[in-house]
């Protein structure tokens, strides 16, 4: 439903009559014949005519109208603030040494006939780690009440020469396996490659197995975060296959006083969800990176954009060709080269009132682009006074 225009004057043309007919009283006592063939009534009735076509024009007044008499005011438009989305980055294979993403890499939509495409750029580097499997922990529940964690040997899990159950015999809800790295793999594609006895974990179904894929987030009060599956062609460690999850924010903390960054498959059956009568059994365990996850922005990066050349006077404008301009990073600005070798940068203020002639500073419109420099007001003596440096002329921005 579309929202209903504001009217700066409800008044209409029954209105305006009615109110001057009421101050003729007031301000012409001695006018006292009011009706409809008099012709002052007529002519007051002309004038409110004339005033209800001015109101009307009034109330339509247009949004750039509204953004001129704000400005007036002092007040201006927020900058532009870009949609943001999360962007998930695939490697061909897992790498050997560690892959960086770079900040400002841009991706985009399918460009169709009748949409172009939407462009979006990474916030920041992103490295995709090889993780490093320190060490692998089974977790049961024993007599009591209590928890017991038995410690794998790598290097026999990494080639297969010996399995280990992945849950208790009977598997118990709680029972967990624990993978610990060296590396921080916080929105990482983590792959899980398993060889297991083929159909040992029997009594669940392999489309919908009775686990959860957790990480240890960084994210507190609630420390274990459930990890999105991207695959998962185990079929409930039923047969040799894949698991790919990705990973949120993660932490380093200590578990069974290992200390490391940690990823847990979480024997929890939903209600209405078999379980397993038997555990499973890992013969071999490795893992690799996918890819990685990060925040993007709409926005495209411009480099060392050219304004002009300085005319030598107070006051220029320049203007950038692609807007609207995003908050400023640091490290942005304006630089004006003095010569070949010798450039100045200049800093970026919100207006003049404190600038001295010394200063190179600048304004910058984030929603029109444009770029002023400080003005030179006439003061009462008679001369005229610099609000911010100028720039030489011929001299390039």
């Amino acid at each position: 439903m579309a929202l209903e225009t504001p009217r700066l004057d409800d008044r209409a043309f029954a209105d305006i009559v009615e109110e001057a007919r009421r101050r003729i009283a007031l301000y012409c006592p001695e006018w006292t014949d009011h009706n409809l063939s008099d012709p002052g009534i007529t002519l007051i009735e002309l004038f409110a005519w004339m005033t209800d076509i001015v109101l009307y024009r009034l109330n339509r007044v247009p949004d750039k109208h509204y953004i001129k008499f704000m400005e007036l005011l002092g007040i201006t438009l927020r900058e532009a603030e870009p949609a943001h989305a999360p962007v998930t980055f695939w490697l061909a294979a897992p790498q050997p040494t560690t892959i960086t993403i770079p900040a400002g890499t841009e991706v985009a939509t399918t460009r169709t006939e009748t949409a172009p495409a939407i462009v979006f750029s990474t916030d920041a580097d992103l490295p995709v780690h090889v993780p490093t499997l320190k060490t692998v922990l089974a977790s049961r529940r024993e007599q009591g009440g209590g928890r017991s964690f038995r410690e794998q040997n790598l290097t026999r899990l990494a080639v297969g020469f010996e399995g280990f159950a992945v849950f208790s015999n009977p598997p118990q809800p709680g029972d967990a396996l624990y993978l610990g790295f060296d590396e921080d793999l916080s929105n990482h594609i983590l792959g899980i490659e398993m060889d297991v006895d083929i159909a040992e974990g029997a009594g669940i179904d392999p489309s919908n197995p009775p686990y959860r894929w957790q990480a240890l987030g960084a994210e507190d009060p609630e420390p274990w975060i459930d990890a999105e599956i991207d695959s998962d062609t185990t079929l409930g460690f039923n047969v040799a296959g894949l698991v790919r999850l990705h990973l949120p924010r993660m932490k380093r903390a200590t578990v069974n006083k290992k200390t490391g960054y940690w990823v847990r498959c979480r024997l929890d059956p939903a209600e209405g969800v078999r379980s397993y009568r038997v555990s499973p059994q890992v013969r071999r365990l490795v893992t690799a990176s996918w890819g990685g996850t990060m925040e993007a922005t709409h926005a495209t990066t411009v480099r060392n954009e050219v304004l002009g050349r300085s005319d030598g006077s107070p006051g220029q404008r320049f203007f950038l060709d692609h807007t609207p301009v995003l908050p400023r990073l640091p490290g942005e600005g304006l630089l004006v080269r003095i010569d070949e070798e010798r450039k100045e940068r200049w800093t970026e203020v919100r207006d003049f009132a404190s600038s001295t002639p010394s200063d190179g500073h600048y304004t910058l419109d984030s929603n029109t682009g444009e770029v002023r420099l400080g003005p030179a007001l006439p003061q009462r003596d008679g001369t005229a006074r610099a609000y911010g440096a100028v720039p030489r002329r011929a001299r390039r921005w």
